[in-house]
């Protein structure tokens, strides 16, 4: 077989020098397509489920939160090990599978068996939530949020709302992380005093507040053959909203937050910060790649539409990468 192989080709040069070439080509355009990363991932495969505790205690944390997590979590199928981390208004679930299990099928059994349980977690739990599909070695890149002017608060909420939800639409992203800077938030400082002349409860002046930042639906209506949608737009935009807001009626004069209530800009309670190369504090962006995903693929897609997104910033703020794995997926490969 060999033989003939050696013959063909002596006998039909162009002919095998094409097929040669075609192969080439086709092992370069595979090799375009395999996922290619800094270092082998040995990540086993496990889900995480977290849920905010608003201000329980780690102890409370662990009694009323962790534990029913993972006591619902050891019944499923081909679990390897559940071990949980408890904090301060924070429940940390890991479920680690068998090697074979399917990421995503292991994510659906999770989050049905989850569903049953939300009713027993005690009042002022948020409802659990599964992590992103990603692994420890899945930050691969890193960037900071400067803007000259600026407050820090400013530059948070941009990223946020502005770079966070554009980034995460690059195919192979599955989390943007924001850290440093203030998150924004308006304080509304109750008086006491006010609240006894007007024989006002904090529930009803936080029941008020909740009721006035909603949208609702009102159907439509036809006038001359037209027809016209009804929208009840009551979200809370800024101060000035939430100093309008009717907390109660007497005698037949309405009370406003304003007259029992400052309302204030605030920032919201953090528990670190972040600083870099000695300049103080900055708001940076973590990027995740998806369990599997191309590396080096991934973050040139991340830098195109960073350059995309730099454009329609606000006036002197910019996006500064300063950690990417491309380098080390070059140096390795």
């Amino acid at each position: 077989m060999l033989q003939r192989v050696i013959d063909f080709s002596l006998r039909q040069k162009y002919v095998a020098l094409a097929l040669v070439a075609l192969m080439g080509f086709g092992g370069f355009q595979a090799l375009q397509q395999i996922p290619i990363n800094s270092l082998p991932d040995v990540t086993p495969v496990q889900v995480l489920v977290i849920t905010k505790a608003g201000r329980y205690s780690p102890f409370d944390v662990e009694k009323l939160v962790s534990y029913p997590i993972e006591t619902a979590m050891n019944g499923l199928p081909d679990v390897k090990e559940v071990r949980s981390i408890s904090q301060f208004g924070l429940s940390a679930v890991t479920v680690e599978f068998q090697e074979d299990t399917d990421i995503y099928f292991a994510r659906q059994m999770i989050s049905q068996r989850l569903q049953s349980i939300v009713d027993e977690l005690p009042a002022g739990v948020s409802a659990p939530q599964l992590g992103p599909i990603s692994t420890a070695l899945g930050e691969i890149y890193q960037y900071a949020v400067h803007g000259d002017g600026h407050t820090l608060t400013e530059l948070r909420t941009i990223q946020d709302w502005l770079i966070a939800p554009q980034l995460k639409t690059v195919k192979g992203v599955t989390e943007i992380n924001s850290f440093g800077g203030f998150v924004k938030q308006y304080d509304v400082i109750v008086m006491p005093g006010k609240l006894r002349t007007y024989g006002i409860s904090l529930k009803e002046v936080m029941d008020a507040i909740a009721d006035n930042n909603s949208v609702s639906g009102g159907n439509f209506l036809e006038h001359n053959r037209e027809q016209y949608i009804i929208r009840g737009f009551g979200q809370i935009r800024n101060a000035s909203d939430l100093e309008q807001i009717i907390v109660k009626e007497l005698e037949q004069r309405p009370v406003y937050l304003r007259d029992i209530a400052d309302i204030q800009l605030g920032k919201q309670l953090r528990q670190g910060a972040v600083t870099k190369d000695g300049h103080g504090e900055v708001v940076t962006g973590i990027v995740m790649m998806l369990r599997g995903g191309n590396g080096r693929e991934v973050i040139n897609d991340i830098e195109t539409r960073i350059a995309q997104v730099n454009k329609g910033l606000p006036e002197g703020v910019y996006i500064e990468k300063f950690y990417d794995q491309s380098d080390l997926v070059d140096r390795t490969t």
